[in-house]
């Protein structure tokens, strides 16, 4: 019986080697020459795959967006407690990050900094998508729970994304020590008291 399991694309390899490195050279500026060493392959081999490094970038962006918004629709479809959600979504994010330290240094844009402007553009599109799901879900407050957000829908989506940004922020700082989900449960018990108050 022949193994049918397929090896990792090339450009998928390109884009794990990225990541890789990320992790492992916090601080640094990745070049093509140093990502192609990593892979295997030449500079100009990178270059077939990905007509530049920053749409290298561009697809690590993608893949934190799909890899978050597929796992927030199973949480919206599983759950209807709006507290719920907002815990599980937030600790999705958190737990993203420290399994993927690299992704970090993207999230916090640290990496972009000196890159094309649309990387950041790019990477602001997937935060205004996260308070976006956010906002949806405080506004059906109203309708599964009864209850309205004590500071607004706007304020309260930006104080939850603003508080998985500056965990995301700790634990690149501080080179992946300070693991953003470490206290998190204890963070959201005084979080969740101020989110919701009855109509």
């Amino acid at each position: 019986m022949t193994d049918t399991a397929k090896k990792p694309s090339r450009k998928l390899q390109i884009l794990e080697a990225l990541a890789a490195m990320l992790e492992s050279s916090p601080g640094q500026r990745i070049t093509t020459a140093a990502l192609a060493k990593e892979v295997g392959v030449s500079e100009a081999a990178l270059y077939r795959h990905f007509p530049s490094k920053a749409r290298m970038f561009e697809g690590l962006i993608e893949f934190i967006e799909e890899t978050l918004f597929s796992n927030i629709n199973r949480i919206m479809q599983n759950e209807t407690s709006t507290l719920t959600r907002c815990e599980k979504a937030l600790s999705l994010i958190l737990m993203f990050a420290e399994r993927n330290p690299g992704m970090c240094r993207i999230l916090n844009g640290e990496v972009l900094a000196g890159e094309k402007p649309r990387l950041r553009e790019r990477l602001e599109q997937l935060y205004e998508r996260l308070e976006t799901q956010f906002k949806q879900i405080l506004r059906e407050a109203e309708i599964r729970d009864q209850k309205t957000t004590r500071a607004g829908v706007q304020e309260t989506a930006q104080l939850l994304l603003s508080f998985a940004d500056g965990q995301i922020n700790q634990y690149a700082r501080s080179n992946f020590q300070k693991k953003p989900t470490s206290n998190f449960s204890a963070q959201w018990d005084v979080l969740q008291q101020g989110l919701l108050i009855t109509k």
